[in-house]
């Protein structure tokens, strides 16, 4: 496919039409509990039998007409479009690729691995820019791993992407409370109980075809990835746990003054990642708990910046702060954070929410890169350590693990989050191979560009400001 000029995450996506509709048909034809899923002449039958020209036209009639069926399998289909340009190809792919195997023999975890494989492969395709939409693994099953989402909690991200952590809570739970999980809760699982929204109708496809081939929905059951703007409306209703990697890097600092429309939001700005920790924060229940991954302009930025810190701090306990290290991300340069926090309610003498924040530098002397020292989940397993899920009252200090008080924080200029306590060993830095510290000059370089750009943008909204009187920062 990539020879005939499909994309990485255009034949993701025609892999995951032809892959639906295979394993829909072995579920018509399994002997106890047969289930149709697609209509008889929009389905699998309906391409093997044909070929040549007659199987092209078929396979664009289907994707049409599926766009019209009502829920996960209408949305799934809706606006999809045949990027197989030759005949030949299609004919190969149907018959000879994906027909001969029983996909339904295997595990939801073996299908879903293997979806997951195509999704980072297209993440890897930067001129695309599908990096924007993939989480690094390791980074999702901390998160999650520290969260601790439960059988009844329900499970938020108002920027799924591909759905990386809606399928990590999912796994998690089922997991770990199995045993637990009754005909109703598994139900529920299913059903509305972990969600999302996405911006692009072509990712948000993505992401419901990456739920039901690792188990979670049905096809003809209600949507659980919404297409629409998050941040353009107050939540309808509000989820215990808020897992999220909202957008950001060059350029997307620039955007809507949500404020204006929102009586909910605390600051008014045109940064599209403040808007998200807003928004976020409005998504919880009480005592519900936020993992966000955040770029570190959120920590330091003046104006709008510094509102959302002081009320952030004032109206949750923001109780852990993980500096994560560059070349971890595909989108070069990138500084980012996972920022922790619990929504408590108001005391009554106004005292703040937030005791400490407890910062783990995992930035400071961590080298990783995308192929030679890729990031896995065991180089986290001592910030998961000191974190302490579930014990968070029996934290001790240590190297790479620091706590602020309060006071200190809001003492700070501006407020400013970006904390750092350790410094670079120069032995480890003479220890790494040039083309691993060659790349790190790369990100520096583009962490940099990022930052000014925020910067230009709060000049910009500055200078807007002073000229309309009716403009606050």
């Amino acid at each position: 496919m990539r020879h005939s000029g499909v994309s990485t995450l255009d034949y993701v996506e025609q892999l995951t039409y032809l892959l639906f509709l295979k394993m829909a048909d072995e579920r018509a034809k399994r002997p106890l509990n047969p289930e149709r899923i697609v209509p008889e002449g929009l389905d699998w039958p309906s391409l093997v039998n044909k070929s040549g020209d007659d199987l092209y036209d078929q396979y664009e009639h289907v994707l049409n007409q599926l766009g019209y069926e009502r829920g996960m399998l209408g949305a799934i289909f809706k606006g999809a479009m045949n990027k197989i340009q030759e005949s030949a190809v299609l004919e190969r792919l149907v018959k000879d690729l994906i027909n001969p195997y029983h996909w339904s023999s295997e595990s939801a975890d073996t299908k879903g691995d293997a979806y997951e494989g195509l999704l980072q492969r297209g993440a890897e395709d930067r001129k695309t820019g599908a990096g924007q939409y993939f989480t690094p693994r390791p980074v999702i099953d901390a998160m999650v791993e520290c969260v601790q989402p439960g059988p009844r909690d329900t499970v938020f991200d108002p920027a799924c992407g591909t759905g990386g952590f809606l399928i990590a809570a999912h796994a998690y739970i089922v997991d770990r409370y199995g045993a637990e999980l009754d005909g109703d809760r598994r139900r529920a699982l299913d059903s509305g109980a972990i969600r999302g929204v996405e911006l692009v109708h072509e990712t948000a496809r993505l992401a419901s075809m990456n739920m039901l081939l690792h188990g979670i929905g049905q096809a003809n059951g209600r949507e659980l990835i919404e297409v629409r703007d998050s941040l353009a409306r107050s939540p309808l209703a509000h989820a215990d746990v808020v897992l999220a990697n909202p957008p950001f890097g060059v350029g997307s600092v620039t955007g809507e003054n949500y404020a204006k429309s929102r009586q909910d939001l605390w600051a008014e700005t045109t940064n599209k990642q403040l808007n998200f920790v807003q928004h976020i924060y409005t998504l919880l229940k009480l005592h519900g708990r936020a993992a966000a991954v955040v770029p570190d302009n959120v920590l330091f930025e003046g104006g709008a910046g510094e509102t959302v810190r002081r009320a952030l701090l004032q109206r949750c306990d923001v109780h852990t702060l993980l500096r994560l290290p560059t070349g971890i991300f595909y989108a070069g340069g990138v500084k980012a954070n996972v920022l922790f926090f619990d929504k408590k309610p108001p005391r009554p003498d106004a005292t703040p929410a937030t005791k400490r924040l407890w910062v783990y530098d995992f930035r400071t002397d961590q080298h990783f890169t995308m192929k030679q020292k890729p990031l896995r989940r065991e180089h986290l397993d001592d910030f998961i350590k000191c974190y302490r899920p579930g014990e968070r009252g029996d934290r001790i200090e240590s190297e790479r693990f620091k706590a602020y008080e309060y006071a200190e924080l809001v003492a700070r200029d501006k407020v400013n989050l970006d904390l750092t306590f350790m410094e670079d060993g120069a032995e480890t830095q003479a220890l790494e191979e040039p083309d691993v510290i060659a790349q790190e000059i790369v990100d520096e370089l583009e962490a940099a560009l990022t930052e000014f750009s925020a910067i230009t943008e709060s000049l910009r909204t500055l200078r807007s400001s002073r000229e309309d009187p009716d403009m606050s920062d």
